[in-house]
């Protein structure tokens, strides 16, 4: 609509100008090529946009030939204003869009019809200046095209940095999310197995567990598929020291057993990332116990919510009879703890100690300080 109206303008001002400029007014008919001329070039000017660079391909051609016509026929300089204004649209259109080689053409051929088609002024004094005029204009519609060109690139690469953003994100709740319930099934099965030779009287009960945990892990995929579906932002779900009392319980129920040391709030202040990123340390640190310490009798959980920061760590005692860990450059579980901890300006550390038993140990710094 405002590329209308200005056409709209400069075909009104461009008309006045040329009957009130000739001498022998309307009659003369010295102003049909350019009003013609500047409604057809501000045709493609709005139709434009569905072919930019054709478009001002074509509309070069026919200013070109206007200009042509207007000196071999002693008219006013072509184009007029109406065509001039229709041509620096398409030009920043056309480079907004167009390839490099493609934008450097369309310049210099829009530079060379602008200039030479004020030739027919080359009998007044004014030829200079009218020429200069049109070179900085259409200047500056080629530096509005390469502005725009450059936004729409920065808008491209924030939207590819948000999406990647988003894969990483969902890798990583898939990764927590599925490891740690399938881990669960998993050591359940291969006990529900043991139990089937020694106490064939318990195996139901062993089964009803897996059924437990597979319903478990349906509705947790479940919440992360409706998480994704979502159109707004919700927040996310926060856990507190109550769930994680809930997930160490059922850890130990089919896991070696679990010394919680938990804050004795309730409801610490913890901001939902922080607490959604303990959580999440916490859990991947149990399944990656359930996985590769399956000789640990003992692991031992430690939350301490400090005055500046919170910090969980997580042992076992496997040592060395654990099957090989992963460590922070290969598995994608603890790689994702990473990313989480450092993006909210924490560390993470993963690895044996001194005392040869497995650690995970994270420090988050505590926001409510920060604020």
């Amino acid at each position: 609509m405002v590329v209308a109206a200005v056409l709209a303008v400069a075909l009104g001002i461009q008309l006045l100008l040329d009957v009130a400029g000739v001498g022998a007014g309307l009659r003369s008919g010295r102003w049909v090529l350019g009003l013609v001329t500047g409604v057809v070039l501000a045709g493609l000017a709005l139709l434009g946009p569905r072919s930019p660079v054709r478009s001002a391909a074509a509309a070069l051609a026919l200013a070109g030939a206007a200009a042509i016509a207007g000196d071999a026929w002693r008219l006013p300089s072509q184009p007029g204003l109406a065509g001039t204004v229709a041509l620096l649209v398409l030009g920043a259109a056309a480079v907004r869009v167009a390839g490099p080689r493609a934008a450097g053409l369309l310049g210099l051929a829009g530079a060379v019809v602008l200039t030479v088609g004020r030739s027919a002024a080359t009998r007044s004094q004014d030829v200079l200046p009218l020429a200069l005029a049109s070179l900085v204009a259409w200047g500056l519609a080629l530096a509005v095209g390469t502005w725009l060109r450059l936004d729409d690139a920065r808008r491209r690469q924030e939207l590819d940095d948000v999406r990647r953003e988003e894969r990483l994100e969902l890798a990583r709740e898939l990764h927590d999310v599925v490891a740690h319930h399938v881990a669960g099934i998993v050591v359940q099965a291969q006990a529900a197995l043991v139990v089937a030779e020694t106490r064939p009287e318990m195996v139901p009960t062993a089964l009803s567990d897996i059924e437990a945990a597979g319903t478990d892990a349906l509705a947790a995929m479940r919440r992360v598929v409706g998480i994704l579906r979502e159109n707004d932002d919700a927040a996310p779900v926060t856990a507190g020291p109550e769930q994680l009392a809930e997930l160490v319980s059922r850890f130990a129920a089919h896991g070696p057993s679990v010394v919680a040391h938990l804050p004795d709030a309730p409801s610490p202040a913890w901001p939902p990332e922080v607490a959604t990123t303990v959580y999440r340390v916490v859990q991947e640190a149990l399944t990656n116990v359930a996985l590769h310490a399956p000789h640990a009798s003992t692991v031992t959980l430690t939350v301490e919510d400090g005055p500046s920061q919170v910090r969980a760590i997580i042992t076992d005692d496997a040592g060395g009879a654990a099957a090989p860990r992963p460590t922070t450059s290969g598995g994608h579980g603890l790689v994702g703890l990473r990313e989480r901890v450092e993006a909210l300006g924490g560390r993470f550390e993963a690895g044996y100690g001194e005392d040869n038993r497995w650690t995970v140990r994270a420090t988050l710094p505590h926001p409510a300080v920060a604020r």
